[in-house]
């Protein structure tokens, strides 16, 4: 049986920041533009984990960094998503 392996992706946002914000702003996304949203939220949620991480503060990092990144947006959070962030983009982050 094979082993199942997870691309890594690079840890930067897919697209401009002006572009970003529009999308955030919109009520309505096609399919393509929430895959786009939702990676570029997924990336600014890894971002904020990784920053605690360094400071020491890893404990308050994950209700801080869901809090600011997924909930005040109205977005829902993907399931286990501070794992994800250590496996997609090969940042000890955990």
């Amino acid at each position: 049986m094979a082993k199942r392996t997870i691309r890594k992706s690079k840890f930067k946002m897919p697209f401009s920041k002006k572009k970003y914000k529009s999308l955030l702003s919109k009520k309505r996304l096609s399919k393509k533009q929430k895959k786009q949203l939702d990676k570029a939220l997924f990336v600014q949620y890894c971002k904020c984990l990784k920053s605690f991480k360094f400071k020491g503060k890893e404990n308050l990092g994950y209700p801080i960094c869901m809090n600011s990144v997924y909930k005040r947006r109205g977005k829902t959070p993907p399931k286990n998503a501070a794992r994800l962030c250590n496996r997609k983009f090969n940042k000890n982050i955990d």
